[in-house]
C-alpha cells in the first residue's frame, strides 16, 4: 500500500513537471514578432531546466529544508553561474556568433534573463512542496486524532462495565430477583457499544434508544429510590452523533444520586433537537452533600468526555456543569450537530 501511495505521488509529480515546463518553454520560446518557436530555443531552455530540476531536487531537500541555508546560498549562485557560462560561452557561440555571441554583456544583463525562468521553475517546485507537506501534516493530525479517539472510545466501555459489575454483584450476593434483568438490560447495552459503535457518528435516534436501556438498566440498581423523568423532543431525521458521549453524563447522575442516603432521588434528562440541527442536553440530579463522592468532577468519564467534545465537535459544542447548593448536580450541553 506504501508503494502504492508512493508510486502515485511519483506519477502526480511526473505529470506536474512535465505540464509545469511545457507551459514555461512556450512563454520562453515563443516570439510574437516571429509566430513560432526555433528549435535552437529548446537547447537554450535545456540549460534553465537542467539548473532547475538540480535546485529542486538536490539542494532543495538537501539543505534548503534542513534549514541549510547559507550553503543552498553557495551551491545555488553555483549554478545560475554554470548556467550563464554554458548560454555566453556555448549555446551563444554556436546559435548567435555575429550577435549576441561576439561578447559577454555582464553579469547583471544576464541574470535578468536567467533568474526569472528559474524562479518560476523553482518556485512552483517549492509551492509543490508546501502543499504536499501541508498534505502530510493534516493526514498525521487526523491521524493522530482518530487514535486518540478509538484510545478514548476504548475507555468507556471497561469504565462502564466495571460500575456495573459492581452493582450486579451487589444484587447476585443478596440474591435479589431483578437480577435477570439487569443481566439483560446490560448486555444489551453492551451489545450496542461493542458492535455499533464502531463508527465515528451514528444515527441520533439509535443512540438515544441506547440511552433508555441504560436508563432502565440503572433504575433496577437503584431499586425505587429514585424518580427519572426521561424527555425527547423531535429526535427524528437522519442527523447524526458521536456515539457515547451523552452516556457519560447519565452514568455520572445516577453514580451520585446512587451514593446518596435519601429516598427521594430525582433525576431529570431532556434531549431535544433544534430546527437548526443543535442538539441541547440538560442532566440534573439531586445528590447528598454528605455522600461519599468527594468530587463531582473528577473520575475517568468525564475527562474522557471532555477530551472527546474537544476533539469532535470543537467550537461546536458549550459544556456547563454546576453544583447547586451542595445538593443539585446539573449538565447543560449544546452540541452543533453539523
Amino acid at each position: 500500500m506504501n508503494k502504492l501511495q508512493l508510486n502515485k505521488k511519483t506519477v502526480a509529480e511526473i505529470i506536474f513537471q512535465v505540464i509545469l515546463n511545457s507551459l514555461v518553454f512556450i512563454f520562453f520560446a515563443f516570439d510574437r514578432r516571429n509566430p513560432g518557436i526555433e528549435l535552437h530555443k529548446f537547447f537554450f531552455y535545456f540549460n534553465y531546466a537542467v539548473a532547475a530540476l538540480v535546485i529542486n531536487y538536490v539542494l532543495l531537500p538537501k539543505y534548503f529544508y534542513k534549514n541549510r541555508y547559507f550553503t543552498f546560498i553557495i551551491y545555488a549562485l553555483v549554478i545560475v553561474g554554470l548556467v550563464i557560462f554554458t548560454e555566453e560561452a556555448i549555446l551563444e557561440k554556436i546559435y548567435y556568433p555575429d550577435t549576441r555571441g561576439r561578447k559577454f554583456l555582464g553579469v547583471m544583463f544576464n541574470l535578468m534573463g536567467t533568474l526569472p525562468t528559474l524562479t518560476v521553475l523553482v518556485g512552483f517546485k517549492f509551492g509543490w512542496d508546501a502543499l504536499s507537506n501541508k498534505r502530510k501534516v493534516e493526514e498525521l493530525k487526523s491521524s493522530v486524532k482518530e487514535s486518540e479517539l478509538n484510545y478514548l472510545k476504548s475507555q468507556i466501555n471497561p469504565h462502564f462495565l466495571f460500575n456495573n459489575l459492581n452493582n450486579l454483584y451487589a444484587h447476585a450476593v443478596e440474591e435479589s430477583p431483578k437480577t435477570p434483568d439487569i443481566i439483560l438490560e446490560l448486555s444489551d447495552v453492551l451489545r450496542y457499544m461493542l458492535y455499533e459503535c464502531k463508527a465515528d457518528y451514528v444515527p441520533l435516534d439509535k443512540e438515544i434508544k441506547q440511552l433508555k436501556s441504560y436508563v432502565n438498566l440503572s433504575e433496577l440498581q437503584i431499586e425505587g429510590r429514585a424518580k427519572v423523568n426521561f424527555k425527547t423532543q423531535n429526535i427524528t431525521g437522519s442527523i447524526r452523533i458521536a456515539p457515547l458521549i451523552l452516556i457519560v453524563f447519565i452514568e455520572n447522575a445516577f453514580k451520585h444520586s446512587a451514593s446518596s442516603l435519601s429516598d427521594n432521588i430525582v433525576i431529570d434528562i431532556n434531549i431535544e433537537k433544534t430546527e437548526e440541527d443543535q442538539l441541547r442536553f440538560h442532566c440534573q440530579n439531586t445528590y447528598s452533600s454528605t455522600s461519599n463522592i468527594s468530587s463531582l468532577k473528577g473520575g475517568i468519564g468525564l475527562s474522557n468526555v471532555n477530551k472527546r467534545l474537544q476533539l469532535l465537535y470543537p467550537q461546536a459544542h458549550e459544556l456547563t456543569i454546576s453544583e447547586g447548593n451542595g445538593e443539585v448536580y446539573t449538565v447543560d450541553l449544546t452540541i452543533d450537530l453539523n
